[in-house]
């Protein structure tokens, strides 16, 4: 069964709830030991696999399950909503790798063509199936940590190989396309790194549109079926995101936080802070590292 052995290999390495650095760079492990109801979330560009326990995204109309034996490929750091299903007798187990882009450009040059080929429609948020061949990839990774020499010594070369076996499944083109950057696809991925680089600044949909070589109607259509969300819909809920993670970090008050996100009146950040949140922004408080 796919993930058992997964599972046997992560237990003794992870003994709190919540993301845990390694000894190898970008690679975490996860453990969570109680169900998260739906909340907004956002997870930095990676692979999320999963060994044990259940999660469900929700980006716009689509439901994305990864569970145990699956893994979500996320290419560009997008706010959904998640929700995480997992209790003490069987905790939520799983490791996050944070993708490089200069080992992702040297592995896409060197093992495929520069145009895309697959029928297979790709998102820039997507979970797939683990292969054998991945099963073993993150397998090895994970051994890599009980000795800190191999860990030291290959641990990126592991860390290759799950990148590499990412890169054969069904949403390998939707890695490559980052690389590539051929495509609708491709074009409204740089769309979206544009929003994340001025997220401070005013966005008109109508460069955004120019800059796409596309009319604005043909822009927010191929913009929604990947981002699950208008353009102008997507920008606020990426700027109150941002905000949530400034105030937890607690150097700057709220007024400072409003500008830094790209709002200019306060009170209109305030109400949509609490419309997203549930809560005002004066209220809201760190929330618990448990959350994965």
């Amino acid at each position: 069964m796919i993930g058992k052995n997964l599972v046997d290999l992560i237990k003794p390495l992870v003994a709190k709830d919540g993301f845990s650095d390694t000894s190898i760079a970008n690679v975490r492990l996860m453990r969570c030991e109680k169900s998260v109801p739906r909340m907004p979330l956002i997870y930095r560009p990676g692979l999320t696999i999963i060994v044990q326990g259940r999660k469900v995204g929700y980006l716009g109309d689509r439901e994305i399950h990864y569970n145990s034996g699956q893994y979500l490929v996320q290419t560009l750091p997008l706010p959904f909503e998640c929700e995480t299903f997992a209790s003490q007798h069987e905790p939520l187990l799983g490791v996050s790798i944070d993708i490089d882009p200069v080992l992702l450009s040297e592995l896409v040059s060197d093992t495929v063509e520069v145009k895309l080929k697959s029928s297979v429609p790709y998102f820039p948020m997507s979970s797939v199936v683990m292969s054998p061949g991945m099963e073993e990839a993150v397998s090895r990774l994970i051994r890599a940590l009980y000795d800190s020499n191999t860990a030291k010594v290959m641990g990126q070369s592991r860390v290759r190989e799950v990148v590499f076996e990412a890169l054969q499944s069904p949403q390998g083109d939707a890695l490559r396309a980052l690389v590539v950057n051929q495509g609708r696809f491709s074009l409204i991925v740089n769309s979206l790194k544009q929003l994340h680089q001025q997220l401070n600044q005013e966005v008109r949909v109508e460069q955004l549109a120019e800059d796409a070589n596309m009319s604005v109607s043909s822009f927010h259509h191929h913009f929604k079926a990947i981002a699950g969300s208008s353009p102008l819909q997507y920008l606020k809920r990426l700027r109150l995101l941002k905000a949530q993670m400034l105030l937890n970090q607690g150097h700057i008050n709220v007024t400072q936080i409003a500008l830094e996100v790209g709002y200019k009146s306060i009170h209109q950040f305030s109400r949509d802070y609490k419309r997203y949140f549930g809560a005002p922004p004066t209220k809201d408080k760190q929330r618990e590292e448990t959350v994965v």
